[in-house]
């Protein structure tokens, strides 16, 4: 993108946003109710496994198929311009990082396809939280859709998918060092470096995916209550702009990097 584009493009988002604000202040009336609640959906007998959240289904497509029109738009050419020569740049320090703490060349590759994906969706998502839009949260009426008064609508503010990840993660790590090191070794590791000390190494790796996760999820989801808070005292202007971006685009995608780190230590830590 040129600079005369950028300024173009950053013009249009600043009228755009003083646009939506000028409606949102005199035709929305922005309310707190069932600010924290989710939109669910049960069906069969309920339970655990009977209940569905649409918003986080339909975000959570909506961030890949972004993700896959990206990609598909973007050519890389051998010599490179600005921003391919951004994107091999951070691409080579996530190398970098897979090389420095995954001793196994083995599975470094795919440590940095894992790390990388989980980077890519967490970051477009949390910076989707970071922009005004659609959001949908339960009434004691129904559902009360919220246009531009809330941000969109963030997949990584439900634990569920950010448990599932950080679930993802343990399997795959243990997976590999199985692999690496053999089933009898891998096992034997748990009771290093003394026996009495395996309960110990069973709840220490069970609470990686829980502390993995929550970490996440608890950044996401209270940045954007806390932000919804100021934004209904505010009514919407200056601030509001400013902490969703702050939140959405910087702890955001601060998050995924960390999420991402995180999935890359685990690995290879198991790999030694």
């Amino acid at each position: 993108m040129t600079n005369d584009r950028l300024k173009k493009f950053t013009i249009f988002l600043f009228v755009a946003y003083v646009v939506l604000g000028l409606i949102n202040f005199f035709v929305f009336d922005m309310s707190l109710e069932g600010v924290g609640d989710r939109w669910i959906v049960y069906f069969g007998d309920g339970g655990f496994f009977g209940q569905l959240n649409p918003m986080t289904l339909i975000m959570s497509f909506a961030v890949m198929f972004l993700l896959i029109l990206v990609a598909r738009s973007i050519h890389f050419e051998r010599i490179p311009g600005r921003f391919q020569a951004a994107v091999e740049t951070f691409f080579d320090y996530f190398w970098e990082m897979v090389e420095d703490s995954v001793p196994n060349p083995k599975y470094r590759k795919q440590t940095f396809v894992i790390a990388m994906s989980f980077f890519l969706y967490i970051g477009v998502s949390n910076v989707l939280g970071g922009m005004p839009g659609i959001n949908v949260v339960p009434v004691e009426n129904g559902l009360n859709v919220q246009l531009f008064t809330d941000t969109w609508y963030t997949p990584t503010s439900d634990l569920n998918v950010n448990l599932t990840y950080a679930l993802m993660v343990l399997v795959v790590s243990h997976f590999f060092a199985a692999r690496a090191k053999g089933v009898l070794k891998w096992l034997k590791s748990f009771f290093e470096p003394n026996p009495l000390l395996f309960p110990i190494n069973i709840i220490s790796e069970l609470a990686k995916p829980i502390s993995h996760s929550l970490r996440l999820f608890g950044n996401v989801m209270g940045g954007g209550i806390l932000v919804l808070i100021i934004s209904y005292m505010l009514k919407y202007f200056v601030l509001p702009v400013f902490l969703w971006g702050f939140f959405g685009w910087f702890i955001g995608l601060i998050q995924a990097f960390v999420f991402s780190l995180l999935t890359i230590a685990y690995i290879g830590s198991l790999l030694e």
